[in-house]
């Protein structure tokens, strides 16, 4: 762990590949092996080519990014998790690939044509139509095997609700659509399947997931997981500090809560079993830290790039605005770590057996280079496919600096077959939300669904909030946060706008509680992953990753409400909207822990909770009784502090 030798790290990528696989998916060997990673070289150099000389057209470069992975996903995705684990692909798959490649190469070749015809008006012929049913039935097919079933049932309601939705009496019925207008408005537009989702996916989220795996070869990923460890390890909580540090700094590059919580977790669960930490806890840290990635600036996982799409604003003008309830966030967690540890008499890791982070950082600083690269172009107002495109070439320099972590031809080789596979699920759940999103452009039933939001909450915002945090969360649960997110798009959001809730506020509301999907029971897949690794309950694990993430819960109510926490309005409002934010999110992780100078009691508990909330929430009035009430709960701890200030094990509580 001392050095960034490649024999000397935690997890390495063979490791790494290892946790992730599934059930899903088929381990290929021999020829199929080598057909298929050269498909996955081809799809990531084709996105370097438009990255270096610009995109094509939308259909075009939209049509072969999904026909790629379409391609890549029935190689390696098997029809079923009983499924026999072949090691070549079998016979039937190569329909599956060759019907893709037929109906998306026809999009390829004739996108100028398409997207110069006049939709709706102009016919399409019996091919036209075949191809798009083709594709459309190709689409369903592999987003069954990638995401599951539950986005598969959504797609089949809202095409079902497209053909038949005009024998709906009343305010949800449509007018009628004949099979060729919705075949013309699903894939000879770009208002269905390549619409914008499917469009930042195939320009800049594509190139962020590659440049993920160009750290991940080079051992960057490695270098933060030490560097994490060196600097928090000797602390009080020190594994659980650094299982924080780390998976929020990967988090934010992958993207994907459940492969973090899988990879870092691989280490640091155990580390923090090791120190102490009751099973259940150390899962649900792993499980919130890696949630909390997708939030986090400066790439929250790339579906930043697709929310600044939908907003028509910068990207880092949305990263800025996310930075305070990101930080409220990994607060909260860290502070009920750190009670957590002193409840329970925690130390450190000595001091003799932690690497010297001097030493780490002198072998690895360069690995610092490409994040900053991206953040500085970003600044400089250059594209995020451009940021992206030289954050890769970045990596690839700078790894040359070190022998250990230089890239071999073979290394680079291996980034662009792994960063392919690993865009496969982002890709098919943009595509596969394009047929929802085009159904409800279509019919006009977001309007309509909005229009129901309002009126059941009565108009009234705080209703309509919690309505919407509700649908956010359950559609998150059988969806990747980047879909759950899409498909709101057209159906909550409008009606959060039209109660008076600024864009950018409603669009992070929704995104946020599809975050959370991840570590919210009764489907809480990062935190059921973080249970796998650690062998707690996984339902105990979901629970206790619910309470450690408490702070994210309330976070976005507060933004909608006072959006100086998105840095909007003057210098003085938003100053002291953060500082108050700041105290209560203290309290309100001291509430949740059960601890402040000592243990507190349930009246205590109770009291930090209302305090902390009078606290966030925007008003001098709020603010003034909210720190009257934490500073007596704060003298009443210290009047009558225990001289014992570690609870004894009979009193421990695994919350």
């Amino acid at each position: 762990m001392a050095g960034q030798n490649k024999s000397d790290v935690p997890i390495q990528g063979d490791q790494e590949e290892e946790a992730i696989q599934n059930e899903k998916v088929r381990l290929l060997k021999g020829y199929s092996s080598m057909i298929i990673s050269i498909a996955a070289i081809t799809m990531s150099l084709f996105h370097l080519y438009t990255g270096l000389f610009g995109v094509f057209e939308s259909i075009l470069q939209r049509a072969a990014h999904l026909g790629f992975a379409l391609i890549l996903v029935f190689a390696i995705y098997k029809p079923s998790r009983k499924a026999a684990k072949n090691q070549s692909i079998p016979w039937f798959e190569w329909i599956f690939i060759a019907l893709s490649i037929v109906s998306y190469s026809y999009f390829v070749m004739h996108a100028q044509e398409i997207q110069s015809r006049m939709s709706y008006i102009e016919q399409l012929t019996p091919l036209e139509m075949a191809l798009g049913f083709i594709a459309c039935l190709s689409l369903i097919e592999a987003t069954r095997r990638v995401i599951g079933n539950t986005l598969v049932i959504l797609i089949l309601v809202c095409l079902v609700y497209g053909f038949w939705g005009h024998l709906i009496t009343g305010e949800l019925g449509h007018r009628e659509f004949t099979p060729m207008w919705i075949i013309d408005h699903l894939f000879y537009t770009v208002s269905g399947v390549f619409g914008t989702p499917l469009g930042v996916s195939a320009t800049f989220i594509f190139l962020f997931i590659l440049f993920g795996k160009f750290l991940e070869v080079s051992g960057a990923g490695n270098f933060f997981i030490n560097l994490s460890v060196a600097g928090m390890g000797k602390y009080r909580g020190g594994p659980a500090k650094t299982a924080i540090v780390a998976s929020s700094i990967l988090g934010t590059i992958s993207g994907s809560a459940v492969a973090n919580t899988a990879t870092t977790g691989a280490f640091t669960i155990p580390l923090m079993k090791k120190t102490g930490y009751k099973k259940q806890f150390a899962g649900a840290v792993e499980a919130v830290s890696s949630t909390g990635g997708q939030i986090m600036p400066p790439i929250m996982g790339a579906s930043a790039f697709i929310i600044a799409a939908y907003l028509g604003i910068p990207y880092m003008e949305l990263a800025v605005a996310a930075i305070i309830p990101a930080v409220l966030y990994y607060l909260s967690l860290f502070i009920q770590v750190d009670l957590r540890a002193k409840r329970n008499g925690l130390h450190g890791i000595q001091d003799g057996r932690l690497p010297k982070t001097w030493g780490i950082f002198k072998r690895g600083f360069h690995f610092l280079i490409p994040l900053v690269v991206i953040v500085v172009l970003l600044i400089g107002g250059s594209s995020p496919m451009k940021a992206g495109l030289y954050a890769i070439i970045a990596t690839i320099l700078v790894a040359a600096i070190r022998t250990a972590s230089r890239l071999s031809i073979k290394q680079i080789v291996k980034a662009l077959d792994l960063g392919a596979k690993a865009s496969l699920e982002t890709v098919i759940a943009c595509a596969s939300a394009g047929l929802i999103i085009g159904i409800i452009s279509l019919t006009g039933i977001g309007l309509k669904f909005s229009s129901i939001i309002i009126d059941l909450s009565g108009g009234v915002l705080i209703l309509a909030l919690v309505f919407t945090m509700i649908t956010s969360i359950i559609l998150g649960m059988g969806l990747p946060t980047v879909a759950a997110y899409i498909v709101q798009v057209p159906l909550t959001i409008p009606a959060l706008v039209e109660l008076g809730v600024a864009p950018i506020a409603a669009h992070l509301f929704v995104f946020y509680f599809a975050a959370l999907s991840a570590i919210t029971p009764p489907v809480a897949l990062a935190a059921f992953a973080a249970a796998g690794i650690s062998g707690s309950e996984p339902m105990k694990t979901g629970l206790t990753a619910m309470r450690l993430g408490i702070a994210a819960y309330i976070v976005p109510y507060l933004f909608v409400y006072g959006e100086q926490l998105l840095l909007i309005g003057g210098i003085s409002q938003i100053i002291l909207s953060i500082a108050t934010a700041v105290i209560g999110v203290i309290g309100i992780a001291s509430g949740a822990e059960g601890w402040l100078l000592r243990h507190a009691y349930w009246y205590e508990r109770v009291i930090l909770f209302a305090g902390s909330l009078l606290m966030i929430f925007p008003g001098i009035y709020t603010d003034i009784v909210g720190v009257i009430t934490l500073l007596f709960v704060y003298l009443l701890q210290k009047s009558v502090r225990k001289d014992a200030q570690v609870e004894q094990p009979s009193q421990l509580k695994e919350m």
